[in-house]
């Protein structure tokens, strides 16, 4: 009988660990794209550029890319797009009133298009996109790198 109830535990934690396990809450990518997404709209400074720039869109999507369009005053359209895997680092230059993110990739990652300009279309490569922002806190900054590195897959 002493055998059969080792046995019975032997196998009863384990299967009670892996049930509550099943319940245990993991955070999904989906959440990262969100909170990117709300922090970079609630803290986008417009101000800094709005004597050149007549719009712009900034989005962070579902599918991880981070896109970010600007449309000047004279026509002229620049997009830049990353994927969100291809993230390095980031660096914050200013105060917490205002500043700008620049968020940097490991390679020529960062698609860079212009149009309408007058030196004609251009599609290219760069390392790094910049984005203005305001009233942001170091807690903010730190929570925006830890988002980025979570969608990251880990390096070998």
């Amino acid at each position: 009988m002493k055998k059969f109830t080792l046995r019975l535990k032997l196998f009863l934690i384990p299967a009670f660990c892996l049930f509550l396990c099943g319940f245990s809450y993991s955070d999904s990518i989906d959440e990262y794209v969100g909170y990117l997404q709300k922090s970079f709209t609630d803290h986008y400074d417009f101000s800094q550029e709005s004597n050149q720039i007549k719009r712009y869109e900034l989005n962070v999507t579902n599918n991880g890319f981070c896109r970010y369009k600007r449309y000047f005053n004279n026509g002229k359209t620049e997009y830049f797009a990353f994927k969100l895997a291809k993230f390095k680092d980031m660096d914050y230059y200013g105060t917490t009133v205002s500043g700008k993110l620049c968020l940097r990739t490991k390679g020529d990652d960062v698609i860079v298009q212009t149009y309408k300009d007058r030196g004609g279309d251009v599609d290219s490569m760069a390392t790094q996109i910049i984005i203005p922002l305001k009233n942001i806190e170091a807690e903010d900054l730190n929570q925006i790198r830890e988002n980025l590195n979570k969608i990251n897959p880990k390096s070998p």
